[in-house]
């Protein structure tokens, strides 16, 4: 294990996470936190200079429809159902004065 992570880290990174551990958890994420670093160490030696890069692991196309109205007009049938109307819009009671 190259990286080694002080106690000072280990503080630090509680209270940005607002955690209250204890020594033995301390130590536990010491050596997780260690464990992780050398992970990535070991990704950061693969070749990747051949590698496309991309922004999702999935190939993502635009799966949106054209905008096409279907139905046409309605506004004479939707207003045959109001109460009370005026020209082409619904006449209700005034709620604020």
């Amino acid at each position: 294990m190259a990286n080694v992570i002080s106690d000072e880290t280990i503080d630090y990174v509680g209270i940005l996470a607002k955690l209250e551990l204890s020594d033995a958890e301390k130590e536990d994420a010491k050596k997780d936190l260690g464990r992780m670093l050398d992970y990535i160490d070991q990704l950061n030696e693969l070749d990747t200079s051949n590698v496309e890069p991309m922004s999702h692991v999935f190939p993502v196309d635009n799966v949106f429809r054209e905008d096409v109205v279907t139905n046409g007009d309605n506004s004479e049938a939707v207003l045959k159902n109001a109460p009370e109307r005026k020209d082409d819009t619904y006449v209700v009671p005034m709620t604020v004065e």
